[in-house]
């Protein structure tokens, strides 16, 4: 109905039904997570089910729920507000990977646009139900990708990517940390989630650096093709480079050891108070 509408939940599980269907052995939900919208997107999404997709594997959760109950993925946030994403993402996580025990059992989680077809899960799965890794991560940035974006990447992002790589080495493979196409095999995320000090922008590189201090070697990076939809973002709104940076900053100080370069650099972006302090 919106002028920007791109019947995202519709889509989504023609998409998946699409992939799975044929695979007798696979078992599959939807889990849409509302993080506190002023706009009542989670009530939207519970009508557009019930009255478009009544027998579809899928649900809607609320952060709000999640924080009002105590749960262990809202520990420190007192209401949505304090949210960005990473909160009702965490959620979702824990919710799904929490009600399954078999050895097999994948959670994902993907942006609520349509950047990312959802045929593309498989590429996911596969390195962690037959290669035994724990977390398998789009990147948007592997030469063999494919990519429809506009525009080019700002100076600003560049030297984003260069200051957060600086204070986290264990994570110099990785080009796209903020890609919201991730998977982790059930079992590796109910380690990795508790805990969590980053419920913002930055929730990802948390994430992945629990994973990988968890066991070394257990991500792996996936080309994938991915089409932008940012014509009704909101992350343009606002510069969110700076406050990554301090939460990156954080983790570093929470989870790595000090290191001399790390430190030079988390000192100058804690002391920022603009983005121009760090970026210029």
């Amino acid at each position: 109905e919106h002028a920007h509408g791109e019947d995202f939940l519709v889509r989504k599980l023609a998409q998946l039904d699409w992939l799975f269907s044929g695979l007798p052995t696979f078992t599959w939900q939807l889990v849409a997570v509302d993080d506190g919208c002023p706009d009542g997107s989670g009530q939207a999404a519970e009508r557009i089910l019930r009255e478009r997709a009544p027998h579809a594997p899928a649900r809607v959760l609320f952060l709000k729920d999640a924080i009002e109950a105590g749960s262990p993925m809202a520990r420190g946030l007192v209401s949505t507000d304090e949210s960005r994403k990473g909160g009702s993402i965490q959620h979702g996580l824990w919710t799904a990977a929490s009600e399954h025990e078999a050895a097999d059992h994948v959670v994902a989680y993907t942006d609520a646009d349509l950047s990312t077809h959802l045929g593309q899960l498989g590429l996911l799965i596969d390195p962690i139900v037959r290669g035994g890794r724990d977390s398998a991560i789009g990147s948007r940035r592997d030469p063999r990708s494919v990519v429809v974006k506009g525009g080019a990447r700002s100076e600003r992002g560049r030297k984003f990517i260069a200051l957060w790589k600086e204070m986290l080495p264990l994570l110099a493979d990785i080009t796209d940390t903020q890609c919201g196409f991730k998977a982790w095999r059930a079992s590796a995320a109910l380690e990795i989630l508790p805990d969590l000090i980053e419920h913002q922008f930055a929730f990802d590189v948390e994430l992945l650096i629990k994973t990988e201090l968890r066991r070394p070697g257990s991500i792996t990076r996936v080309p994938i093709a991915w089409i932008d939809s940012e014509a009704a973002s909101t992350t343009p709104e606002f510069d969110p480079y700076l406050g990554m940076l301090k939460s990156i900053a954080a983790m570093y100080q929470r989870y790595l050891p000090p290191e001399e370069d790390a430190e030079q650099v988390a000192a100058m972006v804690h002391a920022a108070d603009r983005s121009e302090d760090v970026f210029g």
